[in-house]
């Protein structure tokens, strides 16, 4: 069985990486800091949202999905 990709984790790790803070994102986003909290602590996340967060941090997170379809057709 593969392991479930969880997009919270990968979406602060990101936010981490390029030093973009929770006010930044919300800002981005039109929302609030609890909103940004609440999405990188889940493990699932809106395809809209998830598209939305792509363009801002300029990261294809779409493609940790596709990598792990490739993954099972490969099995």
């Amino acid at each position: 069985m593969t392991q479930k990709i969880d997009i919270g984790k990968a979406i602060h790790e990101e936010m981490d990486k390029q030093s973009k803070g929770v006010s930044f994102m919300a800002k981005k986003l039109n929302t609030n800091r609890r909103r940004i909290y609440r999405i990188v602590a889940k493990n699932s996340i809106d395809t809209d949202l998830l598209f939305k967060v792509s363009k801002v941090l300029k990261h294809d997170f779409f493609k940790l999905y596709s990598d792990k379809l490739s993954e099972n057709e490969a099995a």
